[in-house]
């Protein structure tokens, strides 16, 4: 049972990543990318949204959130992705506000 688990978990992840690529949203150049934010702003923001002990946002992570795309970073809340990545999805969302910014209203 646990093989099988294991199984799906590997080729959900491996659909995902096709899936990304595909979209050109995460691979630009051979860097990460997601939704207008770079490996570097991505990394700026992580001690901010990952637990048990979250900082608050730094102005270089701001800064990089100001020029994210709000709605298609939202668009990630319920995936498996951001927790993949070591990303409390709840903190996530409330970066916006912390920094000052205006979250989509659909989100």
């Amino acid at each position: 049972m646990m093989r099988m688990s294991r199984k799906l978990s590997l080729v959900s992840l491996m659909i995902l990543m096709v899936v990304l690529i595909g979209t050109e949203e995460v691979v630009q150049l051979n860097a990460l990318s997601l939704c207008n934010m770079t490996e570097d702003d991505l990394m700026a923001c992580k001690p901010a949204v990952t637990q048990p002990n979250p900082e608050d946002p730094s102005d270089q992570c701001c800064e990089a959130l100001s020029k994210a795309d709000l709605t298609c970073l939202c668009s990630y809340k319920d995936s498996m992705f951001l927790p993949s990545l070591g990303i409390d999805p709840t903190l996530a969302m409330q970066l916006p506000a912390k920094c000052n910014l205006t979250p989509p209203a659909t989100c």
